[in-house]
């Protein structure tokens, strides 16, 4: 059967203009599906640990927002792979995802994901809907389940800005692409029970986003406490957990000097307190 690309020139061009579709990857797939990741392989012997792990990513609403935050270390079973890897990545203008799992994978789909959501932008003229989003990552993590069923696993955790509600949203997944969201906050990787402990602590309605940045990093230091496969803070190499807010102004990723200082400020409080500030009664 021909492929597209041995139509006419004059074919060609109409079908890339009329894809029928606002889906990057359907359109690549029926296209040229050798560009897309194979997710229907099946490996002779699930990988598992053999491959770099991304742990623990945060995230928690405040007033007029959301923030997520991640730690930097990537783990090998034992052997801790790389300390200052990437795992919250811009979406849009008003979105981010971070990724636990699979490190190489994760970072894949990421990059693909933000193509997907320029790509819909640009046929539609609009930005797809918070909920529309998050289907959408679905539908992609969905496809990556014979993968995952061979340990290449990706759980990633969805954050976004909706300026329908001025308000924050948060969304987890399973392994089959189920989108679920939160209340609140969330927490995923090998240390999210700590972190999300810390957060259940640490969480206050209508906090600010200054009071918030802290409260993720305080969860992520509890998670490494914990957890050996979550990175804390290095203060003697300068790498420090990724911050990025989104609010009606839109995506930002907080500069590492920020970081630092509220890094600064809570291991200062943590000479004092080795565990963490302490919960109040109400």
């Amino acid at each position: 059967m021909a492929s597209h690309r041995d139509l006419p020139v004059g074919l060609v061009n109409q079908f890339f203009r009329n894809t029928g579709n606002s889906s990057f990857t359907e359109f690549v797939s029926s296209y040229a599906p050798e560009l897309l990741p194979q997710r229907d392989e099946v490996l002779a012997t699930p990988i598992g640990d053999q491959v770099p792990h991304a742990t623990t990513i945060v995230a928690a609403t405040y007033a007029g927002g959301v923030i997520m935050a991640g730690d930097r270390r990537a783990t090998s079973g034992n052997i801790i792979s790389q300390r200052d890897v990437e795992k919250v990545f811009r979406a849009d203008d008003y979105s981010c995802m971070g990724i636990a799992g699979t490190a190489s994978t994760g970072i894949e789909m990421a990059r693909l994901y933000r193509v997907e959501l320029e790509h819909y932008e640009k046929l539609e003229g609009r930005t797809m809907s918070v909920a529309g989003k998050a289907n959408r990552l679905a539908t992609m993590i969905r496809g990556n389940l014979a993968m995952a069923m061979q340990g290449l696993v990706v759980v990633p955790l969805f954050a976004a800005y909706d300026p329908g509600k001025d308000e924050g949203r948060i969304f987890s997944y399973d392994v089959a692409g189920g989108p679920y969201e939160r209340d609140r906050y969330d927490a995923i990787g090998s240390g999210s029970i700590f972190a999300r402990g810390s957060l259940k602590k640490l969480y206050r309605d209508g906090a600010s986003a200054d009071d918030m940045v802290m409260t993720l990093i305080q969860s992520l230091y509890d998670a490494a406490d914990d957890d050996s496969a979550t990175g804390g803070p290095d203060v003697t190499r300068k790498i420090w957990p990724i911050v990025s807010v989104i609010d009606a102004d839109g995506f930002r990723r907080l500069p590492d000097e920020q970081i630092a200082g509220y890094v600064e400020q809570m291991l200062a409080a943590r000479l004092i307190s080795p565990d963490g500030p302490i919960a109040p009664l109400r």
